[in-house]
């Protein structure tokens, strides 16, 4: 494993993570709202196994990387660009489960000299969104929160800082009871063991300092424009979707996939959230590495 630091403009900073194939094809990871750069072991693993240079970063406002308030998802792209540049790579692909998702889906849409392939695993879609209902299938937890965001963002605000000061300090079966409206059968069963101590690592990592990072991600994928035209995308993509998704349920992987024509989609009657995590990356890395 291997951290360093990116200098972007004004000074600001890009706390990044690194494991794997030092020596090989580089993917990154794009963690999920709210997440960390911590690199889950089994998907290291995998990266060594497959000879994969697999790169993690919090992006601003989350760990140690500066905050930014007011940024876009397009906004990863650029910061991307800046990590891969600074590493000394030229080409490189790129997943994001989750909150991730969208930030990736930037990469496919502005950076087609740069990523050779994208895979986006439970990934909401777009806040302006035509023909979806957000709240359908929604967890309860995640639809007070769009609730109030929209009806008094000073007292979201203040929620959500109230939120991570919880996560930070939760043990694993605190986090679990935290999340409970949010998940299904199949992805209850999942979040134990190593998966749930990992998850309440990144996320009390990526809270540190406060809840910037998930106060900005939300604001990027759920209420400001994203920045980029997802009919414009000619890098070759994956969506991933599980039916049983109560954080970004189904119909966003639906929407995702009917207005992504080209993308190869997976859209999953037996996964969930979290299920895809666990089960799928490994299957994004071979197939983005059959894509350099």
């Amino acid at each position: 494993m291997r951290e360093h630091t990116v200098t972007r403009e004004a000074g600001r900073q890009l706390k990044v993570r690194e494991d794997g194939d030092p020596r090989g094809r580089a993917i990154f990871s794009l963690h999920g709202t709210p997440g960390s750069r911590l690199l889950y072991g089994p998907h290291v693993a995998d990266a060594r196994r497959r000879g994969i240079r697999l790169i993690g970063y919090d992006r601003p406002g989350y760990g140690e990387s500066t905050p930014v308030r007011g940024r876009r998802v397009v906004d990863a792209a650029h910061d991307i660009v800046a990590i891969a540049d600074a590493l000394g790579i030229e080409k490189f692909g790129v997943w994001g489960h989750s909150g991730g998702g969208p930030h990736a889906l930037a990469c496919a849409a502005t950076l087609p000299g740069r990523a050779v392939a994208v895979s986006c695993l439970a990934s909401p879609a777009p806040a302006d969104a035509d023909g979806l209902d957000p709240f359908e299938g929604l967890g309860e937890a995640n639809a007070e929160d769009m609730r109030l965001m929209e009806s008094d963002p000073a007292a979201w605000e203040a929620k959500g800082e109230e939120e991570a000061k919880m996560m930070r300090e939760a043990s694993s079966e605190q986090l679990l009871a935290m999340l409970d409206s949010l998940l299904s059968e199949v992805d209850r069963k999942a979040l134990t063991g190593e998966l749930g101590d990992f998850l309440r690592a990144q996320m009390a990592a990526g809270l540190a300092g406060g809840a910037a990072g998930m106060r900005d991600d939300n604001l990027a994928e759920g209420k400001f424009a994203w920045g980029f035209d997802l009919t414009k995308i000619h890098v070759p993509v994956q969506i991933w979707h599980g039916r049983h998704d109560k954080m970004a349920p189904f119909q966003n992987g639906r929407w995702l996939a009917d207005h992504l024509p080209r993308a190869e989609t997976h859209l999953e009657p037996d996964e969930g959230h979290i299920t895809l995590y666990v089960n799928r990356v490994p299957e994004a890395h071979a197939w983005i590495l059959t894509q350099f």
